[in-house]
């Protein structure tokens, strides 16, 4: 038997944190690095995480519907140089990626049900 759970004191219940969905990291790594166009690829491709003010903090991943596929050398070309350098170097939106590849899951879209969203 498991013990008891403490209680939540911040009053955020728990389906209220980021989207988790390893099925649709999944779906994501399915596609081309969305810098593909430059030949320069390097590793696989792994589902890198676009930030923002809106749904990220210090130490706060953000929900697994911000994701869009990036090789491994892309993805830590995006850490290294920033999101708005890596955007103005590649000509991509990477906030339009996810949005789309978050509406073409059906993973995202039944997390999002299944929270009232």
């Amino acid at each position: 038997m498991l013990p008891r759970r403490k209680p939540n004191r911040s009053g955020i219940r728990d389906n209220d944190g980021p989207i988790r969905s390893p099925a649709h990291l999944a779906h994501v790594r399915g596609f081309v690095c969305v810098a593909f166009k430059s030949g320069e690829c390097e590793g696989r491709i792994e589902a890198a995480h676009y930030r923002s003010a809106a749904n990220a903090g210090t130490g706060v991943k953000p929900g697994d519907e911000w994701v869009f596929p990036a090789c491994a050398k892309h993805h830590q070309e995006q850490h290294r140089i920033g999101q708005p350098a890596f955007e103005a170097k590649y000509g991509v939106d990477l906030a339009k990626e996810c949005e789309a590849l978050a509406r073409s899951s059906a993973h995202i879209r039944r997390a999002k049900q299944e929270r009232g969203r």
